[in-house]
């Protein structure tokens, strides 16, 4: 008998690719997905008095022109989607409340994943009573707003491990208020004479011989062929965020080791130290020779079953 494919509406704000892995994923398993990356909507202010006056509004938390473009969008891209199982959103934040009740009312069943803290983006307090369920990876926000945790998720695998790599370490980030310490690591890395590629993005100009500047993005497949040519990957966290970070994740997927300031991960049940080191004192870092040389040990499957993406989306339709 002929079982009508349930419909799944997934709304995000999707500026590096992770979230197409979840739509592939629930695609995968015959759902009928519809996924609105409102990331792609371009907006161009008219003139410089729009954009002057939109810097004054969205400052001042009244108004920001390119949220209400991104909700015009969005309601005209879905008014033909119709019969929605589960609507999930993520980075919601950027939606007006009126436009989120307008989509709920399509959809049986809505969901809210926060894949960041909300002390970084404060507005997502004034829309978590407006779901069905909220997902969060912060243990902090899952404690403080009773909200569902739901760590990140593995999306790449690979079945054999190279014992030959281009780089020892490697780490690519923005240039954002994690970058005094992402430096102090690499000046390390770079003083034990360990080959390693730090790549930041800045238009800014760099002089330091440990570090590379980019002013162009890279897409996820360029950043795993680098991870894929380097034995250890490097993961710092922002202030205040617990949550794990996709380099984790990737680090798992990859059969990478990991060098992180991010001590909650050793409250994971695939924590390892001989896989996993933990900078806790930025001011005194410590990277043993015995980290950098023992293999990587290889994870139980049924430890990281639940981490991968194909597994991990159940929770978001159920």
């Amino acid at each position: 008998m002929y079982e009508k494919r349930k419909n799944i509406l997934l709304i995000t704000f999707d500026n590096w690719g992770y979230n197409q892995y979840i739509a592939d994923a629930l695609e995968k398993k015959s759902y009928r997905v519809k996924h609105v990356n409102f990331h792609s909507f371009e907006y161009t202010y008219p003139d410089f008095t729009h954009k002057a006056f939109n810097f004054i509004t969205k400052n001042l938390g009244i108004v920001n022109l390119k949220h209400i473009h991104y909700n015009d969008i969005i309601m005209d891209e879905i008014k033909d989607f119709n019969n929605i199982d589960t609507v999930i959103y993520i980075k919601a934040d950027f939606l007006s409340k009126q436009t989120i009740e307008t989509i709920n009312q399509k959809a049986k069943r809505s969901v809210l994943l926060i894949n960041d803290s909300i002390s970084r983006y404060p507005n997502t307090k004034n829309i978590l009573g407006l779901f069905d369920k909220v997902f969060s990876f912060e243990k902090k926000d899952c404690e403080k707003y009773d909200l569902i945790f739901k760590p990140n998720f593995i999306y790449k695998t690979i079945d054999t491990v190279s014992k030959h790599f281009k780089y020892k370490v490697f780490n690519i980030s923005s240039y954002d208020k994690r970058f005094p310490v992402i430096k102090k690591i690499a000046e390390s890395l770079y003083d034990l004479k360990i080959k390693s590629k730090i790549i930041i993005f800045s238009s800014k100009e760099n002089t330091d011989p440990y570090l590379e500047f980019s002013k162009c993005t890279l897409s996820i497949s360029e950043i795993n062929s680098l991870m894929e040519e380097s034995e250890i990957i490097l993961d710092v966290n922002r202030n205040q965020q617990e949550g794990l970070s996709f380099r984790v994740f990737e680090s798992l997927g990859l059969k990478k080791k990991l060098i992180t300031t991010n001590p909650d991960i050793m409250t994971y049940d695939f924590y390892n130290p001989e896989n996993i080191l933990v900078i806790e004192d930025i001011e005194n870092i410590k990277i043993p020779q015995s980290f950098l040389k023992k293999p990587y040990t290889d994870i139980p499957e049924e430890v990281l079953d639940k981490y991968m993406v194909e597994n991990w989306v159940n929770d978001l339709v159920k």
